[in-house]
């Protein structure tokens, strides 16, 4: 009988913010893969789970893949968490499990759903998300095209940025959109210094300017 691999949420910052079902499920599969077992191991031992940790990350190799397809093959149960947040979501998971499906579509895969950056964003920016589009992270260059299609769509949009590129990308938003456009910035989020900047681009650029920007944050256009 092949085993299960397991998706799993874990929290994005807070340590409490788990579920019930997750931490079960964590204490009772053979192995853990973790995106950076240091950091993994911060969560694990908080909760007393002492299951052992094998890395998979984005730079993980088909031989990797291979090893964790033999392991199901053998009847392991295995849980697959990122380092915040839901595997799948901007990190390599996608590919694990399609790789895995690829070669036997018999295994299960099982969501453990929990935590998730875009949506807790989302819940507290108080923009219409009947619809919305994530678009991961923003490609660095060449969103003429993407922008274009964006604004001809009037549809809320959202995105993950890094603390370094974060003021010039919403340069580049407002050159495209104009200064009123409305934005919602989260910083840490469920975090010991969470910050969260609602209002026109103009306003959250220049309020952002003045602090230190530190954690991925979540940007949400209205």
């Amino acid at each position: 009988m092949f085993g299960d691999l397991y998706i799993v949420a874990t929290p994005i910052g807070n340590l409490e913010d788990i579920t019930l079902r997750a931490l079960k499920t964590l204490k009772e599969v053979n192995f853990i893969l973790a995106e950076d077992t240091r950091v993994s191991r911060k969560l694990l031992m908080h909760y007393e789970i002492d299951i052992p940790t094998l890395s998979y990350h984005q730079h993980s190799s088909d031989s990797k893949k291979f090893e964790i397809l033999k392991m199901l093959l053998d009847g392991k149960n295995l849980a697959l968490i990122t380092d915040a947040g839901t595997p799948g979501i901007s990190d390599p998971g996608n590919e694990l499990i399609d790789f895995i499906l690829e070669k036997e579509p018999d295994i299960r895969i099982i969501p453990i759903p929990g935590a998730s950056a875009i949506t807790t964003a989302l819940s507290v920016s108080g923009f219409k998300a009947f619809n919305y589009i994530f678009l991961g992270f923003l490609p660095k260059k060449g969103n003429t095209k993407l922008f274009e299609w964006l604004k001809n769509g009037k549809i809320t949009f959202s995105f993950y940025e890094s603390p370094k590129r974060i003021l010039k990308t919403l340069k580049n938003l407002e050159e495209n959109f104009g200064s009123d456009i409305k934005v919602f910035v989260a910083s840490e989020l469920t975090k010991m210094h969470e910050k969260l900047y609602r209002g026109s681009i103009k306003e959250v650029t220049e309020k952002l300017e003045k602090c230190v920007l530190k954690g991925e944050m979540v940007v949400i256009i209205s």
